[in-house]
């Protein structure tokens, strides 16, 4: 299921790399793991809850149909081709943590300091950490298999910790819902914006043009992304939250004047699903 706001392509251009954005995002998405928790506060959320939550049947609705078809096989495989970007760890230090932060950085196959590459934002879940993406769900070579056949524009994916904490191991299970560990995700936001964008910009060779920046997010990540993106955008163009958690908050609070924020955005994309 997608919601896109109503927009207006002023380019071919745009039109063609609001395309690419999407099948990127669409991807990654199929090959993602969970369900959305159930809209409950998130103060509500426990161990317990999440448990009984995830173990829920599904019940669709008449409209409730596929949106887009399975990913074609060997989709977060390796390129048969030989030609892949690399991933490295970027560190850089945070004045929200007071401490020195990690992220996976994904640049894609003849990245050059010659251009400017639009950039990813990719959240993880609640449970996860800067790994989730590359290691559980292999989001370059997917990224990689996009850009060989031109379904995907060369870009920069940043993979970082979304919890914001002096201590941002993944916690143990019976804490991983606690309020300390929810918190961090909360400060992520100023570490986001305040840290990680100046220094991956400082470091790479990326576009600072905000319709060049894009936020998605998985469960914890989406919520994020939702909440960060829509109220920051004149940073983020392209927002998306994949099967968001209920730390999302209320889209009165998000999209407060809708008209407006249709206009900024080239993309919002909401999923929920498999």
């Amino acid at each position: 299921m997608k919601n896109n706001l109503p927009m207006k392509q002023s380019s071919a251009r745009k039109a063609a790399f609001t395309k690419t954005m999407t099948t990127s995002l669409l991807v990654l998405l199929a090959a993602s793991r969970g369900a959305a928790l159930a809209q409950e506060k998130s103060e509500q959320v426990s161990s317990a809850h999440a448990r009984a939550n995830f173990g829920r049947p599904v019940v669709l609705a008449a409209d409730d149909v596929r949106a887009f078809p399975e990913a074609p096989a060997g989709f977060n495989k390796p390129p048969t081709n030989g030609i892949a970007g690399r991933t490295e760890v970027f560190e850089y230090d945070s004045t929200v943590t007071d401490t020195r932060r990690k992220a996976v950085v994904y640049l894609p196959p003849h990245y050059s300091s010659n251009r400017k590459f639009p950039v990813l934002y990719l959240l993880h879940g609640i449970a996860g950490n800067e790994w989730e993406w590359s290691g559980y769900v292999h989001a370059d070579a997917i990224v990689d298999n996009l850009i060989a056949p031109r379904k995907a524009t060369p870009m920069i994916v940043v993979m970082p910790n979304g919890r914001a904490l002096a201590d941002d191991r993944v916690p143990a299970p019976d804490k991983t819902y606690s309020p300390q560990n929810a918190e961090g995700f909360t400060t992520f936001e100023r570490d986001l914006l305040d840290c990680l964008i100046p220094a991956v910009q400082a470091k790479y060779s990326a576009s600072t043009n905000r319709e060049q920046r894009a936020l998605a997010g998985l469960s914890m990540g989406g919520g994020q992304s939702l909440n960060f993106g829509l109220t920051h955008l004149d940073t983020f163009a392209w927002v998306a939250g994949f099967s968001s958690a209920p730390n999302t908050k209320p889209p009165a609070e998000l999209v407060p004047a809708p008209v407006a924020a249709s206009k900024q955005l080239k993309l919002l994309y909401l999923s929920c699903g498999n």
